[in-house]
C-alpha cells in the first residue's frame, strides 16, 4: 500500500531533480556565451527521465523520440544524464556554439516546468494528507 502512495512522488521527485540539473546546464551555457571555443551542452529530458525512473510511468513519455538519443549513467543513487553538444544555429569565429535566444527560451521553459512539477508534488502531498485525515 505504501508503494502506491509513494510511487508517484518518487517519479515527480526524479523529474524535479532532472529539471534542476537541466537548469544548471542551461545557466552554464548562458554564463559561457562569450567564452571562446565553449560548446553548449544539453540533454534530452524525456529520455533521461525514462532512464532514471525505469518505471511504467516514465516509459510512455517521449515515445516518438528515437533510440539514438543519450542514455544516462548512475552515480550512486543520483542519476546523471549524459550530456550532448547543442547543434549551433550559426557558426561563430571564436568556436562558441551558445545561441542566446535558444538558451533563454530553454531556461524560461524549464523554469515553468520546474514550477509545475513542484505544484504536482504539492497537490499529491495535500491529497495524501486529506486521505489520512479522513475528511475531518
Amino acid at each position: 500500500m505504501i508503494n502506491r502512495l509513494t510511487s508517484m512522488l518518487e517519479f515527480q521527485a526524479q523529474a524535479l531533480s532532472l529539471r534542476a540539473e537541466r537548469q544548471r546546464i542551461v545557466a552554464s551555457n548562458i554564463a559561457n556565451a562569450d567564452t571562446p571555443g565553449y560548446q553548449a551542452r544539453d540533454f534530452n529530458f524525456a529520455a533521461a527521465l525514462r532512464e532514471a525512473s525505469g518505471s511504467a510511468e516514465g516509459k510512455h513519455l517521449g515515445g516518438a523520440i528515437t533510440s539514438d538519443l543519450l542514455r544516462g549513467t548512475r552515480d550512486g543513487t543520483r542519476f546523471q544524464p549524459r550530456l550532448q553538444f547543442a547543434t549551433p544555429s550559426q557558426t561563430s569565429l571564436d568556436g562558441n556554439s551558445v545561441d542566446m535566444d535558444r538558451e533563454r527560451a530553454a531556461f524560461a521553459d524549464n523554469s515553468v516546468k520546474y514550477e509545475a512539477t513542484l505544484r504536482f508534488i504539492n497537490g499529491n502531498v495535500r491529497t495524501m494528507l486529506d486521505a489520512i485525515k479522513g475528511g475531518q
